[in-house]
């Protein structure tokens, strides 16, 4: 039943052709294999030959939000290994120079590399202008010292976009830079094992020397890119979530209608029925609200942080509950391992806290409207 709104005039007909033929595609996916790693690599290839990754590559909301909600409810490594060539070298797409785009595009788009946005650290998650990995000047070069945590693609990317501090000047003294995994003093420190597998661990930087022209924007820019980055990609993370949220309607709807009790289909249930309907309306408020923000971005809004921010929060909180709802609904089995609707119960619960938690959502929608008023 993915994805549920494609007659809205949010979308053209090229939309609709896009999702159909790539919703044939993903539904005749197999991967062949079972590590998270193994299996991430496979997607990427898997997507590039199916010329999907073009759409990471070009940084259109609408097609990504389709993309991730169509990949995300048939396989969450789909999901996330097409968000993350598009979110690692999102920065190069939106401010880099003719030579990095050249370098680095098309080998993303191609899945000959695999990109990942460094920007975390342990002490700086949502408040990105407290990063302390330092990048100093060295004659032509930059020396990068620091960790990075909780780094998707850590241990499988060819190429780290840092970001790094060049000035103690709070957000204005953040820079960004790439960097290739294979460069002396790049670690993979520690690989983090979560809930969902998939790709994850901190990097180390220690006296990691790039050249000036390793620099994307100017010095101080760092913070502006990662903003105008996030402001595209935190729409497609309520699209993920919508995708995982109508595959667990869809699973609950075929179970209720099955399951005998009391002489009669779990669905016959007016509790039942109340879940369901509840589910079904969060998730068409989600998708209009994941689909505006798109739709604003491609209209050429330069910056669409409140849309963003409400598509993100409402839609993962909907999705989750989605979830959680079809856990109920399936009762015992529900919490069994090997069933779907318990991946999709662990698969949805990340994106409420990743690219921004559902608190800090909340924080900038308001501050926003107070500060328009």
């Amino acid at each position: 039943m993915e994805p549920e709104l494609l007659d809205l005039p949010f979308f053209e007909e090229s939309h609709r052709r896009f999702a159909a033929e790539l919703r044939g595609w993903a539904g005749a996916q197999m991967i062949d294999a079972t590590d998270p790693d193994t299996v991430c690599v496979q997607w990427v290839r898997a997507l590039a030959e199916g010329k999907w990754l073009d759409s990471a590559g070009e940084l259109e909301v609408r097609k990504l939000c389709i993309t991730r909600e169509i990949l995300a409810y048939h396989d969450a490594l789909a999901d996330f290994a097409f968000a993350m060539q598009g979110l690692g070298s999102a920065p190069v797409t939106l401010f880099g120079t003719k030579e990095q785009k050249h370098d680095l595009l098309a080998a993303v788009t191609s899945g000959k590399t695999i990109p990942a946005f460094a920007l975390t650290e342990r002490e700086a998650g949502s408040d990105v202008a407290a990063i302390d990995t330092r990048a100093r000047r060295d004659g032509g070069d930059y020396v990068l010292d620091g960790e990075k945590a909780w780094i998707s693609n850590a241990g499988i990317a060819g190429v780290y976009v840092v970001f790094a501090r060049t000035a103690d000047s709070g957000a204005k003294g953040l820079s960004a830079f790439i960097v290739d995994a294979q460069m002396p003093g790049v670690s993979v420190t520690q690989r983090v094992e979560t809930i969902s597998p998939h790709p994850l661990g901190c990097v180390r930087l220690e006296r990691v020397r790039v050249p000036r022209d390793a620099r994307i924007g100017e010095e101080g820019d760092g913070f502006k890119i990662a903003m105008a980055t996030l402001d595209v990609f935190r729409s497609t993370v309520g699209a993920a979530a919508i995708g995982f949220g109508r595959r667990a309607l869809d699973e609950t709807l075929a179970h209720v209608k099955s399951r005998k009790l009391f002489g009669s289909p779990l669905s016959a249930l007016q509790l039942t029925q109340s879940k369901i309907a509840h589910v079904a309306t969060d998730l068409d408020a989600a998708s209009l609200l994941v689909y505006r923000a798109a739709y604003v971005k491609d209209s050429g809004r330069a910056r669409i942080t409140r849309e963003a921010a409400m598509a993100k929060w409402f839609a993962t909180e909907a999705a989750s509950r989605a979830a959680d709802e079809a856990v109920q609904l399936f009762g015992a089995r529900g919490v069994s391992r090997g069933e779907i609707v318990e991946r999709l119960y662990r698969d949805v619960r990340a994106l409420r806290i990743y690219e921004g938690a559902s608190e800090i959502q909340q924080v900038v929608i308001a501050r926003s409207l107070v500060d328009a008023r």
